[in-house]
């Protein structure tokens, strides 16, 4: 992609990833994609904001010199020093080895301990400025959003804050960069949960901290690493992001999450009478099979509704394992305060609901009602499971 003016002498300057299969080697984005953005501020003083992986530094550096020449560049901003943002340093420090880079004390040793980096770093301070003549920039450390050397920038004269890993998300810009050039912004808004569900979600805390910082800002635009350039309706992003950092306090939307898997058959069964009750109750509903869904997929549904229904056999005296997974991977990050119920078929003997006791304990959920059934389901069984969905998503609607 070419780049966008996104404000006069402000640039976005960014790549679209569509080879990358899983993003931090865990996250599918094969199909969705994702970008790297980057900024450029011309003006008294030339600024660069953030980076690039190094798998498309080339094309990066291709872009980046169509607008100006690297070695007239005065400062490089590195918010953040994970390597989707800063992977193609080095091949920056060779066509502009006087930019100073301004980062914060935490990623000083990064720098070293990533790119062997020591020469021409500057520390900046939360809430420090620098004034470029034309433009001024304002810091603001986000420690944990989601690394301790995360910081976010604001270019006060405009507004437009350049979030860093907040506020973005996944997929490629195929229409263009900014909020207003999609009718229907609903996918990116999906990958925008996702991304906060698979990345960011284990640190809501620090998001919601963060978000304080910008109470006193007037953000005119939101311009993060990953995503759409939110220029038409800046605040929506950020109002979403702060709702969903307010669910890792405790009550979520009023909305069921169905997880189900079954070995031959019988909790399938099962799990269609539970939809069935819970379809007659009225919830908003997810439903997933999480032995064909990578949880890339279900942490965002587990995240923003209060309700979670599983259906999973037993499986040799304990809960079947690819359900464990699932929810091994929501303790990992940080899904706590659900209600729960359990449902599933066992052979010789249960068991699924002592791991069940165990995991929500950690997870601070409570399991609320459990309907085991030996064998194959019978008639009377599945009428029982009707109810037991319809009563669980009443309980739900009623929070």
């Amino acid at each position: 992609m070419q780049p966008v003016e996104i404000c006069k002498n402000i640039f976005w300057i960014g790549v679209n990833d569509d080879r990358t299969e899983l993003f931090e080697g865990l996250w599918p984005i094969k199909q969705e994609g994702i970008s790297y953005n980057s900024y450029l501020i011309k003006g008294a003083k030339t600024v660069l904001i953030d980076l690039c992986k190094d798998l498309f530094q080339e094309k990066y550096l291709a872009s980046l010199k169509t607008l100006t020449d690297p070695s007239k560049i005065d400062y490089l901003v590195v918010n953040h020093m994970e390597p989707d943002h800063s992977g193609a340093l080095r091949a920056f420090r060779e066509v502009a080895p006087q930019a100073v880079i301004l980062t914060t004390q935490k990623a000083v040793k990064m720098l070293v301990d990533f790119f062997g980096i020591k020469e021409a770093v500057r520390v900046v301070a939360d809430g420090e400025t620098l004034d470029l003549g034309s433009h001024q920039l304002k810091f603001i450390t986000a420690p944990m959003v989601h690394w301790p050397e995360t910081m976010m920038t604001c270019e006060t004269s405009t507004g437009i804050l350049f979030s860093c890993d907040a506020f973005g998300g996944f997929g490629k810009l195929t229409n263009g960069i900014f909020d207003e050039d999609y009718s229907d912004l609903s996918f990116y808004e999906k990958e925008s949960l996702r991304y906060y569900a698979n990345i960011v979600a284990a640190f809501s805390k620090p998001v919601l901290n963060a978000g304080e910082k910008l109470a006193g800002l007037n953000i005119s635009m939101v311009a993060p690493s990953h995503g759409l350039v939110w220029r038409k309706d800046p605040s929506r992003i950020i109002k979403l992001y702060l709702q969903w950092s307010e669910y890792g306090k405790g009550k979520a939307q009023k909305g069921v999450t169905l997880l189900h898997s079954s070995m031959y058959g019988n909790t399938g069964r099962m799990a269609l009478s539970v939809r069935k009750g819970l379809e007659e109750a009225g919830i908003p509903l997810d439903v997933f099979d999480v032995t064909a869904t990578h949880p890339s997929y279900i942490l965002p549904s587990l995240w923003v509704n209060q309700g979670v229904a599983i259906g999973a056999p037993t499986y040799e005296g304990s809960l079947f394992p690819t359900m464990a997974q699932v929810l091994s991977m929501a303790e990992f990050k940080r899904v706590f305060h659900k209600d729960a119920i359990y449902f599933g078929s066992f052979g010789w003997g249960g068991g699924a609901t002592r791991y069940l006791n165990a995991q929500f304990e950690k997870m601070k959920w409570q399991l609320l009602e459990t309907l085991e059934f030996p064998g194959e389901p019978k008639p009377e069984t599945l009428v029982q499971a009707v109810e037991f969905g319809k009563r669980f998503g009443e309980r739900i609607k009623s929070l």
